[in-house]
């Protein structure tokens, strides 16, 4: 599986605002259990999606500024991000195949071709 790097409020402005790629940011905690649970999943896309979409973590503790500009009131929260904005938002532990039906190939191809 692959290796996701951390993002903090230091970087974040470089490493997903102003990334050339789509960022999927996962807003997660150590001490989170459904994050534990959706934690495989997260790093299976970012396999998938290698150099078509970044995938990034953001500890929910430690950058708490974030959690209240983006409005995360529960984690896991997965965010995906293309051209500095928010173009899909889910909250809670869901099944690989939710993530997938609400950002399903087609949508990784739209966010490819620029939709």
């Amino acid at each position: 599986m692959t290796d996701i790097t951390y993002v903090t409020e230091a970087d974040f402005q470089e490493e997903v605002i102003s990334s050339t790629l789509p960022v999927l940011v996962d807003f997660t905690a150590t001490w989170c259990q459904p994050c534990k649970m959706i934690d495989p999943i997260v790093k299976q896309l970012a396999g998938e999606w290698d150099g078509k979409v970044k995938v990034v973590k953001l500890d929910a503790d430690q950058n708490p500024n974030l959690m209240m500009q983006y409005g995360v009131m529960g984690i896991p929260t997965l965010m995906l991000f293309k051209g500095g904005e928010v173009k899909e938002r889910l909250t809670g532990f869901q099944p690989r195949k939710n993530w997938l039906r609400k950002s399903p190939r087609t949508y990784s191809i739209k966010l490819m071709k620029g939709k």
